[in-house]
Parts: structure tokens; sequence; C-alpha cells
């Protein structure tokens, strides 16, 4: 409930796992926090249209909503196991990687056991109220129609991002040319086609490739995989490389001149793009024994060739292909195409009253600071999940960073430091400054001495 003037502490629009994460860690400060956090959606589900059987997160259980904060909480992942009588078998299951269904099933349980998630609540507008020194959040039942208003000293945006299709490969039939984020739900009539494409290289592309490749009966449908990038690469997961998911590394990223940024992010996508190698053996696994005997699995997997665009030709769908780096176009067709092309995080209408206050850089985009808010010149914070990847860096979506985030956010609400906020959490340096201070002895400052060489 808001607080005796009706006015809450903090309003978050749109219910993922960074809001959902902020929620439960709120729901455990010893301060009284009147928080509310509206969804559309008439209940919780995450990316429910790749809820696959046999998929997992990328990250550790420990990347749960919680634990990197206060592993003691009562939302954390091994409580929930515990709450539902599965702690043992999650003992024996003996893996960090968490089941993706599961992971779902964890959230609505925590989603259950918050009183501040309001569910059936589309957000059309935030204003600043400049009489009353508030945010107003008006939002309304998508089912009924029903209209609702909320004030708050301050917004968390948490609405995530949305399935990105190229304007050229638009406007077919959503049967039969869809986004990876519907697959589930159109599965049945992708096995039922004489052939299928699967357009992208990322881990939706691999889960839906690897999982109609399982499917495929005797004889059944010719499956193709093509994609622009150079290759079907791995993720980086390796030890070394997943400390860029860090604070220290988001810190020295939001530090560079935005020009640098913008340069390295792009070449970045292998720290969250690409396959995960799990994924990746499982797949050449299943040809490998499709093929004993001098059988022909029947499959192609084609990569550096953009589709640029898609025609109906009656039976099936013309992809226009380019293979790039040969220079060499050709047409490729399919009865039903699956494209794997990501998503992209617009800014929202609902924020329109707000343009004139909020900072924008040269390209149209939020400024941003440091610690994750909404650069805007009116007193309330807007407090940003997963919409600051062009200032902070490829750790933006990974989930373990959110709740390092969402910590930040809490001691900023609360005003004291209810959840630690680590420092110094990887043995790898970014910015000189903190090599410097780390290894005072064998660093100088330029030009302070000269540097031996082997004559000396």
């Amino acid at each position: 409930m808001a607080n005796s003037d009706g006015v809450y502490d903090v309003v978050g629009v749109g219910l993922g796992p960074f809001n959902l994460g902020l929620a439960a860690l709120l729901d455990d400060v010893e301060e009284s926090v009147d928080a509310a956090f509206l969804e559309r959606e008439p209940e919780f589900n995450w990316h429910e249209g790749m809820l696959l059987e046999g998929t997992t997160l990328e990250v550790p259980f420990l990347a749960d909503l919680v634990s990197l904060a206060d592993p003691t909480n009562p939302h954390s992942y091994l409580n929930y196991l515990r709450e539902t009588g599965r702690i043992y078998e999650f003992y024996f299951y003996e893996t960090f990687q968490t089941p993706r269904r599961e992971y779902n099933d964890y959230l609505r349980w925590v989603c259950e056991n918050l009183d501040s998630c309001r569910f059936s609540r589309e957000v059309h507008a935030v204003r600043w109220d400049e009489e009353r020194d508030h945010y107003v959040v008006t939002a309304h039942n998508p089912e009924t129609g029903d209209r609702f208003e909320y004030r708050s000293e301050n917004v968390a945006l948490g609405i995530g991002s949305r399935p990105q299709i190229p304007e050229p490969l638009r406007g077919q039939p959503d049967e039969d040319v869809f986004h990876t984020a519907r697959y589930r739900s159109n599965r049945d009539r992708v096995l039922d086609a004489e052939s299928v494409t699967v357009v992208g290289s990322g881990q939706s592309a691999a889960e839906v490739f690897q999982d109609l490749l399982e499917r495929r009966p005797e004889g059944g449908y010719r499956l193709d995989w093509v994609t622009r990038s150079d290759g079907f690469f791995p993720m980086e997961y390796s030890k070394l490389g997943l400390q860029h998911f860090t604070p220290e590394y988001e810190q020295y990223v939001y530090d560079l001149p935005q020009a640098v940024k913008d340069d390295l992010i792009p070449n970045q996508e292998l720290l969250y793009k690409g396959v995960d190698p799990e994924t990746s053996a499982d797949i050449y696994d299943l040809l490998y024994r499709r093929s004993i005997g001098d059988r022909d699995p029947d499959i192609g997997l084609f990569a550096m060739t953009e589709v640029r665009d898609i025609a109906d030709v009656g039976d099936a769908y013309a992809l226009d292909c380019h293979q790039w780096q040969a220079e060499e176009s050709f047409v490729h067709e399919s009865e039903v195409v699956v494209l794997g092309t990501g998503y992209e995080r617009p800014i929202p209408d609902f924020l329109e009253p707000l343009k004139e206050a909020i900072n924008w850089d040269d390209e149209g985009r939020f400024e941003v600071t440091p610690d994750h808010r909404l650069d805007i010149d009116v007193a309330g914070d807007v407090f940003l999940q997963n919409a600051e990847l062009h200032t902070h860096g490829v750790g933006v979506p990974d989930l373990g960073l959110g709740c390092y985030r969402n910590t930040t956010f809490v001691n900023r609400l609360v005003g004291r430091e209810a959840y630690p906020e680590d420092t110094d959490t990887v043995y790898q340096d970014f910015a000189v400054e903190q090599f410097i201070e780390h290894a005072p002895s064998a660093s100088r400052q330029p030009g302070s001495e000269a540097i031996p060489t082997d004559d000396d």
C-alpha cells in the first residue's frame, strides 16, 4: 500500500527478473518501503516461447534475484527449493546451471510471495507533478479497461526488451515466419512443415535448431540454419572471460568516452551472445549420431550469409540471401522460417510526458548516471533496468549484475547500506589506476623513471 499521503516510495514499470529482484530485496529490508510493480500481462512468465525442455540459464543458480546481495534472503532460489520440497533433488542434480523452466517457476513463486506485484496493469503515461513533487503513473487493465493511477517519489523502469525483426523480413503470415520468442506456441506448425530454416547465430537460434533436430522424425523436414555471423561460435564462458560481468568492468566502461564505447560494445557480442558451448557440443554430437552408416542428416549450416528479404512464393518462402564474404547472392526456399534476430530496447511511449526533462545523448539515447539512474531534471529518481547497455556495457543484461544494480537502488531508497555494495570482486584490473593501486612496486606513472633493459 502507499503511505498515508497516497504516494509510493517507488513504482516499478514492468515485471521481469530485474524489477522482480528489486521487489524481493525491498521486501526484506528493515525499513518500510512502499512499492508497487506493474505488469501488463495477467500473470508472470519469463520468455514463455523459449521455455524448452532441457534448456538452462547461462548463469549459475547464485545469480537468482537476491543471493549475490543476501544469501539468507527468503526469496532466494535455494529457499524456493526448500519450500517446494526439491532441495535434495537439486543437491543430487549436481550442476550450477538452472533449468530454464524451473527458473521461471522460481520467479512465479517469488511473485506469489510478494504483495507489491500488480498484474494486468499496462502503463500508458509517466509524468512529473511539479506542484506535488512526485511522479504520476497512469495505467489500465487491458482486459477490463479499468484505469489506475499511482503516485510515487521514484520509478523503476524495467520493461525489458522486445523481439526485433528486420524491416525486410516483416509482413509474412505469423504462423509461417516468426521470431524465436513465439517458437513454443508455434512448434506444432513447424513440425508439420516440409522444410524449416532458422535464421540467426545466438543461443535462442541454437536452441530452436537443436529442438527441431531432436524432434525430427526419420525422413522428416529439411532443416537449415543460416546466419550472417562469421560462424556458429560459442559464447565466451571461461572463468577469466566472465570477469567482464562485474561492477569493476561496468565502472571501467562507464568512464570511457562515449565514442570508444560505441566502438567497443558491438564487438563484444560473444561475451553475451553466441552459443552456449554445451549446446554447441550437443548439436554436433546429435549430427554425428544421425550420420552413422553413411546416412545424410539432411541439414544445412551456412554462415556469413545475410537474409536480405523474404517473399511468399506459394507453397514456401523465398529468402534472398547474400554471402557477404564471397560476395555471392542466392535464393533459398523454406516452408517455415524461425527468426533468431535478437531483441531491441526502444524508448517506451509512456515516457513522452517526461521527454523535455530527460537528458539525451547525441544519438537520442538516455544519459545515465554511474549508478544506473536516468539523468533527468526532476527531483525523483528513475532507476534503469537493462536500458543502459550503451553507457555501462555488456554486463547490463546479466542476471547476476542485476542483483548488484538493485542493491544500489535499495540502498538509495532507504538512505543507508542495507545490502553491501561489493568492490574488488575479481582478480583482473581493467582501469590503469586499479592496476597501479594493486601493484605499486611494479608500476610507475609514465616518465617517472627509465625502464631497465637487458643491457643494464
